[in-house]
């Protein structure tokens, strides 16, 4: 058995090594010198050879997300790669489909630029920027959950959509080594130019950490964007939001615009919580009921005793679209939680007879 363990750590020793080895040689050894990176048959930049395509379009202030700070573990960096980049990479693979391979699709974060390289990417990544921004306030909205306002640079300004979302760089601190970006929802009404508010719940990952852990109140921090296909859509149908925890954050944005505009929609908002104290901003809540056309807020918490005096719904969020929507009816849904969470509201409205072309979903 000593043997066998014994070989077993050798072997993976030499493995470490090799791959350490590896690594050095491609960072300091490999010279790929000075590569052309032309965009959307437009745009040319002179570039150095070696970083991956996400790291060399940022140090061009050419923004793509990547919810994982270019892991290759959520596949949001997905850029069309006509020309160079080489073959797709087994890290790859698994985030790609069958015909995004076959267009050319790639994972930003896993393509080396090492030749001349000629990619597409979506014009809107071009309005993309990078602010450096104060936090002018942090407020806790359950023992988990904290708002953050950031206030921009004077004269620069946001514009983006309801419902979109940022990334806010985490820097190297205490504890941590590396520089990542997260992404977070947009919180706040589009109109306010020149301020965003973001809802960050504690995980212990490391940007979670950064902001609620180190982040003061007037402290500076970077961030990019706006990003993302999951905003508000016009039309005249009924609105299901349907969130939990943090996904509350591109819905407020909605609801903000819906008020901003004086929509005229029935807007119901089925939200998810365990318990009492997982609700948040009700008094916020109130005044929307007050003021938009036809809106009413709907919790269902998952997890009541009879000492709460809980009189509202209870089980799962999607057992209340079991219970209120009707089949057949004209509805639009917002959907921002957990994969499984959007899964099986998914299912629901689905059950409901809610065409796909009508269900936007932001899972985090």
């Amino acid at each position: 058995m000593n043997t066998i363990l014994m070989t077993t750590a050798v072997v993976t020793g030499i493995c470490v090594l090799f791959a350490i080895l590896l690594t050095i040689a491609d960072k300091y050894i490999a010279d790929y010198g000075e590569v052309t990176m032309i965009i959307n048959d437009e745009k040319e930049y002179t570039v150095d050879g070696g970083s991956s395509l996400l790291d060399t379009l940022r140090s061009e202030k050419v923004f793509i997300p990547s919810a994982c700070g270019g892991k290759g573990s959520c596949g949001y960096c997905k850029v069309k790669v006509l020309e160079g980049g080489g073959p797709v990479l087994a890290t790859e693979k698994p985030w790609l489909s069958k015909e995004e391979i076959d267009d050319n699709v790639r994972l930003s974060c896993q393509c080396k630029v090492k030749e001349n390289i000629k990619i597409q990417i979506p014009e809107e990544l071009f309005n993309v920027k990078e602010y450096k921004v104060k936090v002018v306030s942090i407020e806790p909205m359950t023992d988990t959950i904290k708002k953050f306002r950031f206030e921009l640079p004077e004269g620069e300004k946001i514009s983006f959509k309801p419902g979109q979302y940022i990334q806010i760089k985490a820097p190297a601190y205490e504890g941590n080594d590396e520089e990542v970006y997260r992404a977070y929802s947009i919180a706040s009404s589009i109109l306010d130019e020149n301020h965003l508010e973001v809802m960050i719940g504690y995980t212990k990952g490391i940007a979670t950490t950064y902001m609620h852990k180190f982040v003061k109140e007037g402290d500076y921090i970077d961030l990019n964007g706006p990003y993302g296909d999951f905003y508000y859509h016009d039309g005249e149908d009924e609105v299901v939001l349907v969130a939990a925890g943090t996904g509350f954050a591109p819905i407020r944005s909605i609801l903000f615009h819906m008020k901003d505009n004086d929509i005229k929609r029935k807007t119901r908002f089925y939200f998810g919580a365990k318990t009492p104290e997982d609700l948040f901003l009700l008094d916020e809540l109130k005044m929307f009921e007050e003021t938009l056309y036809d809106f009413k807020f709907m919790p269902t918490l998952s997890r009541v005793t009879e000492e709460m005096n809980w009189t509202g719904d209870t089980g799962r969020v999607n057992n209340s679209i079991d219970t209120y929507l009707e089949e057949g009816n004209d509805y639009s849904a917002y959907l921002c939680g957990s994969p499984v969470m959007i899964e099986s509201i998914v299912k629901s409205l689905e059950d409901k007879k809610v065409p796909d072309e009508k269900i936007y979903f932001d899972e985090f």
